[in-house]
């Protein structure tokens, strides 16, 4: 596979897959030397979430949220406690007042307010995998682009089978 950077997340960058195996590992290489440089991922979800003393990272990866406006790059980050995503780019916003508003798109799931964690495929692609999250409240959530799609729908299931 091949991994360009398409961007970054608060100095860490967001990969794109492609077909070159080498260019993935320059590239998981060069996140994990920004994440150190941030303070490591715990320190960066602490920065975006709302964080409990007891609650701990399990897990976070690259992926892209799917929304009716497109797919949106984002790391979607796995604790005891909740799923969180944050996209990797702000998004542009017209408040009430007219201003133009940017922020980053966020999304903050309590782990025991998720009913269910499913595998999708696209039908014509069988390639193209994804994930979807259903809450209590009825709200789903699409993730995709993976770079290790059976490892980020394990991880996720292990943590809605705590509760």
């Amino acid at each position: 596979m091949k991994t360009s950077i398409q961007g970054q997340v608060f100095g860490i960058p967001i990969m794109k897959l492609g077909t070159k195996i080498t260019e993935t590992v320059k590239g998981k290489l060069s996140l994990g030397a920004r994440i150190l440089q941030v303070g490591g991922l715990k320190k960066v979800y602490k920065q975006l979430f709302s964080v409990t003393e007891e609650e701990k990272l399990l897990k976070a990866f690259q992926c892209y949220l799917s929304t009716t406006a497109g797919p949106i790059a984002g790391l979607l980050f796995i604790s005891s406690e909740k799923i969180a995503y944050c996209s990797q780019k702000s998004i542009k916003f017209s408040s009430p007042n007219g201003e133009l508003i940017r922020v980053r798109y966020k999304v903050v799931m309590l782990v025991s307010k998720i009913k269910r964690v499913d595998q999708s495929e696209n039908a014509k692609k069988p390639s193209q995998k994804y994930i979807e999250i259903g809450t209590v409240d009825n709200f789903d959530f699409w993730f995709m682009g993976f770079l290790n799609y059976k490892k980020a729908f394990k991880y996720l299931q292990q943590a809605v089978s705590r509760v």
